[in-house]
């Protein structure tokens, strides 16, 4: 284990004994063939952006389906805890445009989750980091897409965006909150000069960068030109050898877990669906029809997410995103119902499509 890693979970004891407990069993609960997954929670769809890329384009817009509500929080966040779960994402659209972001936050409950907040780093100056921190949140994960102010703001449609962005670094690192870069990563970019430059000016800053591989999906859809294949997936692996750069593919609490849909990470909707992952927008289920645990154990049976994946599916594998993706997602209504996408042949041998063991 990695002296970066020990040090974090030392915090992490110090600081969320009832985390770290949860934490220190998730090799046996992976083993198990259990679930230890991020709960990525796609609270509102509400954002001040209008990005290129964005994946949940589809998803915005009026709708008279149920939301949550911060009771409906609680439940899902009991739930949760009751599985074992330990940590939360709190996304949307842009969280900080959130006017309930304090309740939202207290309803997951900061001494039973680690919380990490995704943001576009607008809102986010001195004063709301320092917020931020003091009501749990314990990391933000600031979307940045270039060094270069016109590309930035290009790729996110809003002017000063990269300046405001810029300044959100340095206002989390001054107020001690968490943090790390979350930035796109598509074939051409990740060969160029301008990516490395973009990951060391973080890094001396201390500062991680995760890399979200560009799919076809949400705003992108249909956009093949943008992904990688496996050869690109070796190259950055030798890039994380030297620099401070990750994916969700890369080993996390000395676990290979390989594709993390599902097992590693979930989304749930603002209108409650399970999707097994931000970018795979199928429903396995919805949490105000049904108990979470029963949602997670359907989408561990089938195989692209209770067996081991090695591969990015809705990022690298053309097989899953032309049979599933295109011919059976693209031009629906979203999320689509996992009984219109996988048939029989897509459940692991030994469970039936309802997630019971035969």
């Amino acid at each position: 284990m990695k002296s970066q890693e020990i040090k974090r979970r030392n915090k992490l004891k110090e600081e969320k004994p009832l985390v770290y407990a949860k934490v220190a069993r998730f090799k046996e609960k992976l083993e198990k063939g259990e679930s230890i997954a991020i709960v990525q929670f796609q609270y509102n769809y509400t954002c001040n952006f209008h990005c290129q890329h964005c994946s949940i384009k589809g998803f915005q817009g009026k709708s008279n389906r149920r939301q949550f509500t911060i009771p409906d929080v609680k439940n899902l966040s009991r739930q949760a805890d009751e599985m074992g779960l330990a940590r939360f994402v709190i996304t949307g659209g842009e969280p900080l445009v959130f006017k309930d972001i304090d309740e939202l936050t207290a309803a997951i409950d900061p001494k039973k989750f680690y919380i990490s907040c995704d943001t576009n780093g607008w809102l986010l100056d001195k004063k709301k980091a320092k917020h931020l921190k003091s009501i749990g949140i314990d990391r933000v994960q600031l979307s940045i897409d270039s060094l270069n102010p016109k590309e930035h703001d290009a790729f996110r449609r809003m002017n000063g965006a990269h300046e405001r962005a810029m300044e959100a670094v340095d206002a989390a690192l001054d107020a001690g909150l968490g943090i790390f870069i979350q930035t796109v990563v598509w074939k051409e970019r990740l060969y160029s000069d301008e990516f490395i430059k973009f990951v060391e000016h973080f890094n001396k800053k201390g500062i991680g960068v995760f890399v979200s591989y560009a799919k076809p999906v949400g705003a992108w859809e249909g956009n093949f030109d943008v992904l990688i294949d496996k050869k690109d997936m070796k190259y950055f692996e030798g890039l994380e050898k030297k620099h401070n750069v990750f994916t969700h593919l890369t080993p996390a609490y000395g676990l290979k877990m390989g594709c993390i849909g599902v097992k590693g990470m979930f989304s749930v909707t603002q209108y409650g669906d399970v999707l097994p992952c931000p970018y795979i927008h199928i429903s396995i289920g919805n949490v105000f029809e049904e108990p979470l645990k029963d949602i997670v154990k359907r989408g561990l049976s089938i195989k692209f997410f209770g067996e081991h994946v090695d591969t990015c599916t809705v990022a690298e594998d053309r097989n899953f995103i032309h049979n599933y993706l295109e011919k059976k997602v693209y031009g629906k209504s979203l999320p689509v119902h996992w009984s219109e996408v996988f048939t029989k042949k897509d459940f692991r041998k030994e469970v039936f499509r309802d997630g019971t063991k035969s």
